[in-house]
């Protein structure tokens, strides 16, 4: 496994994203939380993965307290990174959430408290300042945001007076957003960016196409997988199938390759089974030379996703066809 360190913390390049614990959404299956999501834990673990993120939201507050079981006796192996949901951030409510968290997860410390979204109804000072008595605490180890724009995670910091190690958003070869301002920003302050849906929730796999659509209502409500946008990523997804077969790897093991090629950059996807997760993890050690990087890159400059009028007719429209 290959790290990437700031702030003198060490996180695996790539990390297990948690969202899908305990959360039928996915389509994965009843016995999937009891079993397999254990499992997954404890063989990240095995893999030199330290990264597991969940968030109180995630199958309200079941995802944390399968993780909490599954890192009985292992704790000192993870680094555990979990989310507030920001109804009504003030400051006591975000002190009380955190330690709620913390009980769910069976932890003294929780390694990363992150904010799960910015509320511009709440004034960010008071999230911060309780951020600031857990970290005081003992209760939180650093402080996170999670799709933040850039200048609100330095505003984030400035507020803490403390670093903000890290901003968690959806980055992949479909989303680039991150590029243009919270990776430079990452760069230049030893911060880090967390990748969540680095694989576009499964687009990126090779597996689907406008044909055959990923499953589940939590992919069925992301504009990415409609059927159009799907039509349009068809050119990134033949380069990711294309350098994927020249090192007899996976795409989906190319998509992440390419992300956590990126300064100050790793990645946390989801895995349905141990044997994907194993594959997920095999793309710390893939390396894509420049020119591969750079066809991915152009490919991704490229493609350009229905715009948000056409987004919300095509929903209802593939709604619609579905019924």
């Amino acid at each position: 496994m290959r790290y990437v360190e700031v702030n003198g913390v060490p996180l695996s390049a790539i990390g297990l994203g948690c969202w899908q614990f305990g959360s039928r959404d996915w389509g994965y299956g009843k016995s999937y939380g009891d079993t397999t999501a254990v499992e997954l834990v404890h063989r990240s673990l095995d893999l030199g993965v330290n990264l597991v993120d969940t968030a109180e939201v995630y199958a309200r507050g079941v995802s944390e307290a399968i993780v909490g079981r599954a890192l009985e006796g292992r704790r000192d192996e993870a680094f555990v990174a979990t989310k507030l949901l920001p109804i009504r951030p003030t400051a006591p409510v975000t002190e009380e959430h955190g330690r709620l968290s913390s009980m769910r997860l069976g932890i003294d410390a929780i390694d990363l408290y992150q904010v799960h979204w910015p509320n511009p109804l709440f004034p960010l000072s008071g999230t911060m300042d309780g951020m600031r008595r857990l970290l005081d605490a003992g209760v939180v180890r650093h402080v996170g945001v999670s799709n933040f724009p850039a200048p609100r995670w330095a505003a984030a910091e400035r507020l803490l007076g403390r670093p903000v190690l890290s901003n968690q958003v959806q980055f992949s070869l479909l989303y680039r957003k991150p590029d243009r301002e919270n990776v430079p920003h990452a760069v230049a302050n030893d911060r880090v960016v967390i990748a969540y849906s680095p694989l576009a929730q499964g687009l990126l796999g090779g597996r689907y196409d406008a044909d055959h659509l990923p499953p589940g209502p939590a992919r069925r409500n992301n504009p990415l997988c409609l059927p159009e946008n799907v039509r349009r990523a068809t050119p990134v997804i033949d380069a990711v199938r294309r350098i994927a077969a020249a090192h007899d790897a996976t795409p989906a093991q190319v998509a992440l390759a390419w992300l956590i090629a990126r300064p100050n950059v790793v990645a946390i996807p989801g895995a349905s089974s141990v044997e994907q997760l194993e594959h997920n993890v095999a793309a710390a050690d893939l390396d894509l030379d420049v020119d591969e990087l750079a066809e991915l890159t152009a490919e991704s400059d490229r493609f350009r996703p229905v715009g948000l009028r056409d987004t919300a007719r095509g929903m209802l429209q593939a709604r619609r066809r579905a019924v």
